[in-house]
C-alpha cells in the first residue's frame, strides 16, 4: 500500500489568512497578505506568497499591482492570463465602488468621495490621462469621461473641445482632473494656464470650471485649493 501524499505546505497557510480575513477583515492584513487572497482563486496548486511579495516589490503597493499595465504584470514568474484577468476584474470593482459613491449625491456636498474615486480611476496609471466630470445645475454627475490620453508627462487639451462636449450634454459645471504619472500631484505651469484657458472659454457660456484635481500616487492637489483659479 502506497503512503498518503503529503499535505502540500501552503494549504495550511491559506486556512490561517482566510481565517485572518474572516476575524479581523482586510485592513488587518498588509497588501502582499491581501494580494495572496486573490491569488489563492487564480492560481489554486502553488505557493502564491513570494508571487504575491515580488508583485508587490516591483510595482509598490496592492493598488499599483491592480493598475499595473498588463504587458509588465506578465513579467512577473506565474503571472498568466488567468492572474491578469483576475487582477482586473478586481481593479475595476474598485472603481465600480468608488464612481458609485460620486454618482449617487451632489459632487460637491461629498468631495472626499470625489477625490476617492479620481485616484482609485487615475493615480496610479503609467500614462497621463484628462478625465471631465460634467455636473447638472444640482451638481450631480451626468457624465464621466476620459477626454485625452498621452504619454508618462503630457496630455493634450484644447480648452474648446472640453466646453463643445459639455455643451452637448447640458451640463452647467465641470471638475477637471488629471494624473501625474512621476507620482508627484504639484500642478505645473502648463496645468495652471490650460485651466484658466478652459475657465475663460467656459465662463461666458454659463459653464463653471469647479475644480481641477490631479492625482498621483503620493496624493493629489485643487488648483482651487492652492487658490490658482
Amino acid at each position: 500500500m502506497s503512503a498518503p501524499e503529503a499535505v502540500p505546505h501552503y494549504l495550511g497557510h491559506r486556512e490561517r489568512l482566510r481565517a485572518r480575513f474572516e476575524e479581523a477583515g482586510g485592513d488587518s492584513l498588509p497588501d502582499y497578505e491581501l494580494l495572496e487572497l486573490v491569488l489563492f482563486r487564480s492560481i489554486p496548486r502553488r505557493d502564491v506568497k513570494p508571487i504575491a511579495k515580488e508583485l508587490i516589490r516591483r510595482f509598490g503597493s496592492f493598488a499599483e499591482v491592480l493598475a499595473a499595465p498588463v504587458h509588465r504584470l506578465r513579467e512577473v514568474d506565474g503571472v498568466g492570463d488567468g492572474v491578469v484577468l483576475d487582477l482586473k476584474i478586481v481593479e475595476a470593482s474598485a472603481r465600480r465602488i468608488a464612481r458609485g459613491a460620486v454618482a449617487s449625491r451632489p459632487v460637491l456636498s461629498s468631495w472626499s468621495s470625489v477625490i476617492e474615486y479620481c485616484r482609485t480611476a487615475m493615480a496610479f496609471a503609467d500614462r497621463e490621462q484628462f478625465r471631465l466630470l460634467f455636473l447638472d445645475k444640482r451638481n450631480a454627475l451626468i457624465a464621466d469621461e476620459v477626454q485625452q490620453s498621452g504619454t508618462v508627462d503630457h496630455t493634450p487639451v484644447y480648452p474648446r473641445e472640453v466646453v463643445r462636449r459639455a455643451l452637448e450634454l447640458s451640463a452647467t459645471a465641470v471638475i477637471l482632473v488629471h494624473n501625474h504619472p512621476s507620482g508627484d500631484p504639484t500642478p505645473s505651469n502648463a496645468d495652471i494656464q490650460m485651466t484658466r484657458q478652459i475657465v475663460e472659454v467656459a465662463k461666458p457660456l454659463g459653464i463653471i470650471v469647479h475644480d481641477h484635481i490631479i492625482v498621483g500616487r503620493e496624493g493629489h492637489a485643487s488648483l482651487k485649493g492652492l487658490r490658482l483659479i
